[in-house]
């Protein structure tokens, strides 16, 4: 890859000359079941078990298979390594940049893994160095414009979220979370604190990126509070050993379809050799009309993290301006 010549980013584009990669049409095909990778969000109060059950999950997931594991909460996933025959490989974090996520995740996908797990996810948003600070942070810089500080944070947590839904395999997150409670009139007539539900510490809305979604309680029943999946819809389970009771059923319903386009062979083209800015455009186009755009991807050439949509632009690009 190192044969590759070094693409340079090219500056703003005149406003005679468009930029193809923006330009592409809008074009409908018939809407086809491709087979796909599973993105699940489990949440739940500290002591609910969802840490266990992501890994039971996770595993069920990889037919058994080492996964990867990146780990904000000090190590408590290792804590569960070889139980039930549980294999994984993990990394440490310490600091919650949304970026640093990006780059775990192209490094995963570079080494391979068919699935991953972020326990917790929770800690991108409001850790150290997650959205949060890095919103105050920005606002610092501008005299304490609130919207000058999202207008930072909000780019940083998309490509975040971009990168979990576009990774070339199975997605499984965990997320904090604290009960709601609200004083409601009881049949004598007082008013008493009611449990109205779970609400995950990430950004509001989260939720809806997700396949599956489901919360755990303190006696570690998991309750699903969405599912594309059928089989899943509206299932309450008791001890969710994560195998037969969610990824089985899961799994069948994802593999029931046409067979999806492995992603290796986009980064092929990406990366050949005698690839020109024509092939590279029509490359783009192919992932573009899979929604695939934002793979996380580590540049070959200088091994920092980016997303197979922007290196194929830089590439094309890059080559388009040899030919002038």
């Amino acid at each position: 890859m190192s044969q590759l010549g070094q693409p340079v980013r090219t500056g703003r584009q005149q406003q005679n000359q468009p930029d193809e990669y923006e330009a592409g049409g809008f074009t409908f095909r018939p809407a086809t079941k491709e087979q796909a990778k599973a993105r699940i969000a489990l949440q739940g109060v500290s002591g609910s078990g969802k840490t266990w059950t992501s890994l039971a999950l996770a595993n069920g997931l990889s037919g058994g298979k080492r996964f990867a594991v990146i780990d904000t909460e000090r190590g408590a996933a290792s804590k569960y390594v070889g139980i039930h025959g549980i294999q994984f490989d993990v990394l440490q974090m310490h600091r919650f940049d949304p970026r640093d996520l990006v780059k775990a995740l192209a490094a995963a996908a570079q080494a391979g893994y068919d699935v991953v797990l972020v326990d917790s996810l929770s800690h991108y948003w409001k850790g150290t160095d997650g959205t949060l600070e890095q919103v105050d942070k920005a606002k610092s810089r501008y005299g304490g414009n609130s919207f000058a500080g999202w207008k930072e944070g909000t780019p940083m947590q998309n490509d975040m979220i971009d990168a979990l839904l576009s990774y070339p395999g199975h997605v499984v997150v965990t997320m904090r979370s604290h009960t709601e409670w609200v004083l409601q009139e009881n049949d004598r007539g007082r008013k008493e604190p009611v449990a109205m539900g779970m609400r995950a510490e990430q950004r509001k809305g989260v939720e809806y990126e997700f396949d599956v979604v489901g919360a755990m309680d303190v006696t570690n029943t998991l309750k699903i509070l969405k599912s594309r999946c059928p089989a899943l819809h509206n299932q309450v389970l008791e001890r969710p050993d994560g195998g037969t009771d969610i990824a089985k059923p899961l799994l069948d319903w994802l593999n029931d379809g046409v067979e999806a386009v492995d992603p290796s062979a986009w980064i092929d083209a990406a990366t050949a050799k005698d690839a020109t800015a024509e092939s590279l455009l029509a490359t783009y186009r192919d992932i573009e009309s899979h929604g695939a755009l934002a793979t996380p991807f580590l540049h070959p050439t200088s091994g920092e993290p980016t997303n197979l949509g922007d290196f194929i632009k830089e590439r094309g690009t890059a080559l388009k301006n040899a030919q002038q």
